[in-house]
């Protein structure tokens, strides 16, 4: 059928085409089958969405991920693409092979599936678990996707950690003292998903963090290091569209974290890396047993695409640090590489940084950069090459203006911090998108507290915001305080 083509100003991750409804009866189309576009010198492949009203009969309505199409366009059904029989193949528990996930990651590459079909793949993976030859071979095809950066060095390091703490922000302190030392630590970060921030997030209260890849090369060189935004570069894309399919389901298959980070790891260049595994109660990695084991699958995939791993199993049940949101994490990193801030996220950072630089065979002492001021320096160096100001001080960091303290309603011991509690509280607040929200943790698990003793604060920029917060609190305990007799017992 020939159709004229509309551009329509509607924003779509899909290469969407709206159809008339009786267009779409006639063709024998249905909302979300593919059609092939043929239209001047070229060809392409949309998703189609039907409608009654916003396209005319005889008119394709063209979505802004398509490009610019114009004219007459032969619209015809396109056939089902080949992984989609491989994704109802996993919906059975049945294996793929190398060949059937590499057709699998093109399709998602060049959105050939639509989102039932994506979510279906998210689903069967999650459902029935990817073997090790599975995450192999994924690893692999979604590295070899998209651009990807290359470096003289024989080393280059980098980190991650698998999340689920809150204020975990010991990123921007680790490549500090590892670029101090005279490593390459091209760090490419995530904004928040479902957490109050990402470690993009919280580098963006100091300075920009969306550069092209040539950007990134020349603050590298420069520095020997850098903290930005990894969505703004095209590193292993297929990740980012798997993500956006899992946020909502709130599911993430260990086989899948692991293609995910270490296919990022590989096209940033990196040749050393270092993953922090937090478990307990709260975290994504729920026992010691499962941290060991996804810790092994890790070096296993990480050997097959070149890679040298290093595993952290670290405490997950509690936050590490104080602030919990874009500014109060920002405040933290900043007091830590000054020698003050909160004692669990400098001796942390300490640790995964230490970690790395035996990793990478470098000598130098991670602590002895730390107390000496040369890791604040790097840091400062990073922020005024990434566009900031190098001389912000913490004064200048203030959270929301809007706030309301939480006070012990009994003494007794601290036996709890539940991260998701706090973390929903914060993004209740307005975090990370309002970048002062969040919540400042006055106390931690073991402390012994008094009744009226402040437990923490939140802080919100808009008075709803504030009232959404408390909402929440009105029917929940993130900081859970029992008498000693009682904190025996939960031990026990």
């Amino acid at each position: 059928m020939e159709l004229s083509a509309v551009a329509v100003d509607i924003g779509t991750r899909s290469p969407t085409v709206l159809l008339n409804r009786a267009d779409a009866a006639e063709m024998g189309v249905r909302a979300l089958d593919r059609v092939q576009l043929r239209h001047a010198d070229r060809t392409s492949i949309g998703i189609v969405e039907v409608t009654d009203g916003i396209v005319a009969r005889g008119t394709l309505g063209v979505t802004r991920r398509l490009g610019h199409i114009s004219g007459t366009v032969d619209v015809t059904l396109a056939p089902r693409p080949d992984s989609v029989s491989f994704i109802r193949k996993k919906l059975d528990d049945i294996e793929l092979e190398h060949h059937e996930l590499r057709t699998i990651i093109e399709d998602i590459d060049a959105d050939r599936l639509n989102d039932v079909e994506l979510a279906a793949y998210v689903a069967a993976t999650y459902t029935n678990g990817l073997s090790l030859a599975e995450t192999l071979s994924l690893t692999e095809h979604m590295a070899a996707v998209g651009e990807s950066l290359a470096w003289d060095d024989a080393v280059i390091a980098d980190k991650h950690s698998i999340g689920g703490v809150a204020g975990n922000r010991i990123t921007p302190i680790v490549v500090s003292i590892v670029a101090a030392a005279g490593v390459k630590i091209p760090k490419t970060s995530s904004r928040a998903i479902t957490s109050p921030a990402g470690t993009a997030d919280t580098m963006e209260v100091f300075c920009p963090v969306e550069f092209s890849l040539a950007e990134i090369q020349e603050i590298v060189e420069q520095t020997n290091g850098c903290l930005v935004w990894g969505g703004a570069v095209n590193l292993s894309p297929v990740d980012d569209k798997i993500i956006r399919v899992e946020t909502p389901l709130a599911i993430d298959p260990p086989g899948q974290i692991i293609a995910s980070v270490l296919s990022k790891k590989k096209s940033a260049g990196s040749t050393h890396v270092v993953i922090d595994i937090p478990y307990g109660e709260g975290a994504k990695v729920r026992d010691l047993p499962d941290a060991r084991e996804l810790a092994e699958d890790f070096k296993r995939v990480g050997e097959h695409i070149g890679l040298t791993i290093e595993c952290t199993i670290t405490a997950g049940s509690a936050p590490i640090g104080r602030g919990i949101g874009p500014v109060l994490e920002a405040r933290d990193v900043l007091a830590v590489l000054q020698g003050n801030g909160p004692e669990e996220l400098k001796l942390k950072s300490l640790r995964l940084a230490e970690i790395l630089l035996g990793c990478c065979e470098c000598d130098e002492s991670a602590s002895e950069l730390l107390d000496s001021g040369a890791a604040l320096t790097k840091f400062r160096e990073i922020i005024g090459a990434q566009g900031g100001d190098p001389t912000i001080e913490s004064a200048a960091l203030v959270p929301g203006q809007e706030t309301v303290e939480v006070r012990a309603d009994r003494s007794g011991v601290v036996t709890h911090i539940d991260n998701a509690l706090v973390s929903d509280l914060a993004r209740r607040a307005g975090a990370p998108k309002d970048v002062g929200a969040g919540i400042r943790l006055d106390c931690a698990v073991g402390d012994t507290v008094t009744k009226g003793r402040s437990l923490f604060t939140i802080y919100a920029e808009r008075g709803e915001k504030l009232a959404d917060a408390q909402r929440l609190l009105a029917h929940s305990e993130p900081v859970r305080v029992r008498s000693r007799e009682e904190a025996l017992v939960e031990r026990i």
